[in-house]
């Protein structure tokens, strides 16, 4: 014990002994004097005073010591703030051995904020290092299981019935994040295509959980399917392989962008290069049939003055299997791989690489427009959330609606900026989903 806390605890000890004394001897004459004049009412007061007065003397010292303590901590915690040494990181990460599947991911710890993040994380080597080593959780997607070892089988097996169009989806978060507006991509998908055939990569929603979610389709008799990927079987033979074998090895650092993320931004060029079809987001409408295109992307935003395309988007693929560009794409993820830079591995990454060989012989791609995919910018998006609030505003949905029936293939939703948006009755997002759902159910609580 300190020499402050010893001294309150003296201090205390001997203030309530003399107090005590001191009432107790006062109680005495006064029960001597009220019994000398027959009055015992005046005995119970003095009793009660004592008591009440005993309360707050030690009250007053404990607050008087609390205080003295508080401020001795405080001094102590400003004398060691630098005692404790840095540890430094390792030169070396960590091995992962196993095969790879991928598992479930808490997809919250991006769900926190629903704004971009920065677009670079500036970490040194020996930083992304040490963060590999404390967030060991992370990588168990990386982990093995006996349905991953199924997925060629029952691919194989999936695509042997007859599909109008193959479609590809990919979910990385738990099943039971899966909600209503997720399941309005589905519908709109099938309203398009009823012949169609839709697989989704996903470990998650490969469950009993993912089963009840999608049983509504499948009562319907469309063909939907959620396996669990291989994904050293999907990335066979391309440039992928290296880049998986040096992640679970540990001699790459997966950077600050949950790996997850970067693993689908792969994943759907892996599987579309293996399969050929459609590649899709879970936060997009389909609004006319896919049947006429092929071999290509979407820009994303185009210069207005020479119509060139500035930026394109990965959120909708439609190639052919074994197209040189998704090779290329799966060869630039490998090489320039960078975990720290948002949107590096994804949509910077289609636009580097379709910007070197869109002039270049042997590729033969088709980049469409933004009003095809991308018909209102993520900054703009709440307004195609927002009901009519005036006579202009439903002049305007009313154009806009009629502009999207004829130039628009569907409508990216931007998940991550209009997450947290209500579909409001009579806003456009609303009337698409209405004219383009088939169970058509809770559309305004979504």
């Amino acid at each position: 014990m300190n020499a402050p806390p010893k001294l309150c605890f003296l201090l205390i000890s001997f203030w309530s002994f003399e107090f005590s004394r001191n009432s107790v001897q006062n109680l005495t004459r006064n029960r001597f004097n009220s019994w000398r004049l027959g009055n015992m009412k005046f005995s119970i007061f003095s009793t009660i005073s004592f008591a009440a007065l005993l309360f707050v003397a030690l009250f007053a010292g404990s607050t008087l010591c609390n205080l003295f303590l508080h401020d001795a901590a405080s001094r102590h915690k400003r004398d060691t703030t630098l005692v404790f040494p840095s540890h430094k990181a390792h030169r070396q990460f960590k091995s992962i051995s196993s095969p790879l599947s991928l598992l479930s991911v808490k997809r919250e710890v991006e769900e926190a904020c629903i704004k971009d993040p920065p677009p670079s994380i500036n970490v040194t080597e020996q930083q992304g290092i040490a963060r590999f080593h404390r967030k060991p959780l992370e990588f168990e997607i990386l982990r093995p299981t006996a349905l991953a070892r199924q997925f060629a089988r029952r691919a194989g097996k999936f695509f042997q019935s007859r599909c109008e169009m193959k479609f590809f989806m990919t979910w990385i978060s738990p099943a039971r994040t899966f909600r209503r507006r997720e399941f309005f991509a589905l519908e709109s998908l099938f309203k398009a295509h009823p012949h169609g055939c839709l697989m989704i990569l996903s470990a998650t929603m490969d469950s009993r959980h993912g089963g009840h979610i999608l049983k509504p389709l499948h009562d319907r008799g469309f063909k939907v399917l959620a396996v669990t990927p291989d994904l050293p079987y999907l990335f066979e033979n391309t440039a992928a392989i290296t880049w998986f074998d040096e992640i679970k090895k540990g001699n790459k650092d997966p950077g600050e962008i949950p790996l997850a993320q970067n693993l689908s931004n792969l994943l759907r060029l892996a599987v579309l290069y293996k399969y050929g079809g459609v590649y899709m987001d879970t936060d997009f409408i389909i609004l006319k049939k896919f049947s006429g295109l092929r071999n290509s992307i979407g820009a994303q935003s185009m210069d207005a003055e020479t119509g060139s395309w500035t930026r394109l988007n990965n959120a909708v693929l439609v190639f052919d299997k074994n197209h040189p560009l998704l090779l290329n794409f799966m060869e630039e993820f490998s090489i320039t791989f960078n975990g720290n830079k948002w949107g590096y591995n994804g949509p910077y990454l289609v636009s580097r690489v379709t910007q070197r060989v869109e002039k270049m012989p042997g590729y033969n791609f088709t980049v469409l427009p933004p009003m095809a995919f991308y018909p209102v910018a993520w900054n703009k998006i709440d307004g195609f959330f927002q009901r009519p609030q005036n006579p202009a505003m439903s002049r305007w949905i009313s154009a806009k609606l009629h502009q999207l029936s004829g130039e628009t293939y569907g409508v990216h939703l931007w998940n991550r900026m209009s997450r947290r948006l209500r579909i409001e009755e009579g806003s456009i997002i609303g009337r698409l989903i209405s004219d383009h759902c088939i169970i058509c159910e809770d559309i305004y609580s979504a």
